[in-house]
């Protein structure tokens, strides 16, 4: 393989991988639990939710479609006070995570929300008639039938993740797109963008065939 791309360091090609494995997994773990949360939220306080307020719905609502909306490149831009603020710079896989995660939680929180919709009202009411608490509807009923669509959901959100750190490198995150951009377009090197190419692309095939297999076990229908 190093004969297809001789002008790899293939050291620092593996070091970039490893780099983009780990933010991607750590924003992942920080996507899941906002996501669900928003998700609850937004599903909760909908007219005829368990916690209908229409206030609360919009709010939440408002502040999904607007992070939503916004580009991850001017979001990565709009965070670099809150970035220094927490780490002291807005380079490195440590200062990417707060935009990673604020850049795909109000992604994954619109997924939790159709998920949790898809799930059969008649379940619901059984839940409540039998005078089961809130907190018993939302863990045993809502998460539990829905789990198969949120790991769907997951999946789609962690390859969105994979090109949102290739995003990120571009400013000196590290990973994948960062070597890619530095050591290989900037230097007019295609060897390695390609190569890092490959790598994501290898990822991404990773991250479905997990996702996929997880959703299948899941899936007791």
């Amino acid at each position: 393989m190093a004969n297809l791309f001789p002008n790899v360091d293939w050291f620092d090609l593996i070091e970039a991988t490893g780099e983009t494995f780990y933010m991607t997994i750590i924003a992942l773990a920080g996507t899941l639990l906002i996501g669900i949360l928003l998700g609850l939220l937004l599903y909760l306080s909908a007219p005829g939710g368990l916690w209908e307020n229409k206030y609360i719905n919009f709010i939440t609502a408002s502040l999904v479609n607007i992070f939503r909306a916004i580009p991850f490149v001017v979001l990565i831009l709009l965070l670099i006070p809150f970035t220094n603020f927490l780490f002291g710079t807005f380079r490195g896989q440590d200062a990417a995570l707060p935009a990673l995660i604020i850049g795909s939680a109000p992604f994954y929180g619109r997924l939790v929300e159709i998920a949790l919709r898809e799930i059969d009202k008649g379940v619901i009411e059984a839940a409540k008639a039998m005078g089961a608490k809130t907190s018993t509807i939302i863990f045993k009923v809502l998460l539990k039938e829905s789990l198969p669509a949120l790991v769907s959901g997951l999946t789609v959100t962690a390859i969105a993740l994979i090109g949102y750190t290739a995003v990120a490198g571009v400013i000196g995150a590290g990973g994948l797109g960062d070597y890619a951009y530095f050591y290989g377009f900037a230097r007019r090197d295609f060897d390695i963008v390609f190569a890092c190419t490959v790598l994501i692309v290898l990822l991404v095939f990773l991250f479905q065939f997990i996702g996929d297999i997880i959703a299948n076990k899941l899936d007791k229908r």
